[in-house]
């Protein structure tokens, strides 16, 4: 996210790229971490609204993070290539050793079967602007989802939605590469500055 906070910085943002250990906890714990750097951002960034910005996992730990901690000048939230609903390729290798081993228990949490998790995040009562990939680069994980759904080589589209979102857009980006896609910056600046993506 180097790139993107650096185009941000260069529109006039003050940011924090935050970094969490995202394979040693399940995805509640890197919320309460997260939450601590929010939250001292929030207290010594100055005034203004506190925007919030999520790449894949990140995404979900945003969501767990405003269940239990939300900052009093919350502004907009944009999720990139978010699996709110899960991802096929997570089903497909969650009792593989290498995988376990890789993503930690927090992968364990991106199977579409989310039931067991809904109860660690917040219903969505804040600006979101979600913004999928459609482009896979990946024929192993196109194979698992499918190749007549439309993804990012992780996450299908209709996997990032999410109910009372305000804006949703999908654009032509591979999940990996989403972070450093100037199309995917130029639409999550719009939904910061105007609650809305350009189209």
């Amino acid at each position: 996210m180097r790139k993107f906070e650096k185009y941000l910085q260069a529109q006039g943002y003050m940011t924090r790229n935050i970094d969490y250990p995202s394979t040693r906890y399940p995805i509640e714990r890197m919320a309460e971490i997260v939450a601590e750097e929010v939250e001292d951002a929030a207290e010594s960034d100055g005034e203004g609204r506190l925007h919030l910005v999520g790449h894949s996992m990140g995404g979900l730990v945003i969501r767990a993070m405003l269940k239990n901690y939300r900052p009093s000048n919350l502004g907009r939230v944009v999720m990139i290539g978010t699996p709110n609903n899960g991802s096929q390729v997570a089903d497909f290798l969650k009792k593989v050793p290498l995988y376990k081993a890789a993503f930690g228990p927090a992968g364990q949490q991106l199977v579409t079967d989310q039931s067991t998790f809904a109860h660690i995040f917040s219903p969505v009562d804040f600006e979101l602007g979600i913004i999928a990939g459609t482009r896979t680069i990946d024929p192993v994980s196109s194979w698992i989802i499918g190749y007549q759904i439309t993804n990012d080589g992780k996450v299908t589209v209709e996997s990032t939605r999410l109910a009372g979102a305000a804006d949703h857009i999908a654009i032509a980006a591979n999940h990996t590469f989403l972070p450093s896609n100037k199309v995917m910056w130029a639409q999550a600046l719009s939904f910061l500055r105007d609650g809305k993506f350009h189209r």
